[in-house]
C-alpha cells in the first residue's frame, strides 16, 4: 500500500501543475484512489465569472463518475502552501461524502510531504444520502 500511496501523492502534485488558476495564483491537484486501485486526477479550473470555478477534487470525482468510477478509497490533496497541510474546501467534503465516509485523505505538502486524515474527521456529522432513506 506504500507504494500506492506515493504513487497517489505524486499524481496529485502533477494535476496541481496542470491548474488553470489565473485569477488567484493558487493552483491546486487532487489524485482519488479508486476500489478497483485506478488513479484519477484533478486540478482547479477557474473563471472569469469566479462562482463558476471547480475546485480539484470534485474535477477528479467528476472525472472519476464520467469514466465509470464511484467507489474510492482515498484523495490526495496538495497546494502550493509550503507551511501547512491544507484540506478540501467546506463544498468539496460534501461533494467527497456522497461516495461514502470511509476515505483516507493524505493533505499533500509541495515537498511531498503529507498528513493522514479521514474524511469523516474532516467532515463531522455530516449530511450524507443515508440522510434521504426512506424510513
Amino acid at each position: 500500500m506504500a507504494d500506492k500511496v506515493k504513487e497517489l501523492i505524486s499524481k496529485c502534485l502533477q494535476a496541481r501543475d496542470m491548474a488553470y488558476c489565473p485569477y488567484s495564483s493558487f493552483p491546486v491537484g487532487a489524485a482519488l484512489l479508486t476500489t478497483d486501485g485506478a488513479i484519477i486526477t484533478g486540478c482547479n479550473v477557474e473563471n472569469a465569472s469566479y462562482g463558476l470555478t471547480v475546485c480539484a477534487e470534485r474535477t477528479a470525482v467528476q472525472r472519476a463518475v464520467a469514466e465509470g468510477h464511484t467507489h474510492f478509497t482515498a484523495i490526495a490533496v496538495t497546494c502550493d502552501v509550503k507551511d501547512s497541510f491544507v484540506g478540501p474546501c467546506g463544498a468539496c467534503r460534501q461533494v467527497l461524502m456522497e461516495f461514502g465516509s470511509e476515505w483516507t485523505v493524505y493533505l499533500t505538502k509541495p515537498d511531498g510531504s503529507y498528513k493522514e486524515s479521514s474524511l469523516t474527521e474532516l467532515l463531522p456529522s455530516a449530511f450524507s444520502p443515508a440522510h434521504l432513506a426512506k424510513n
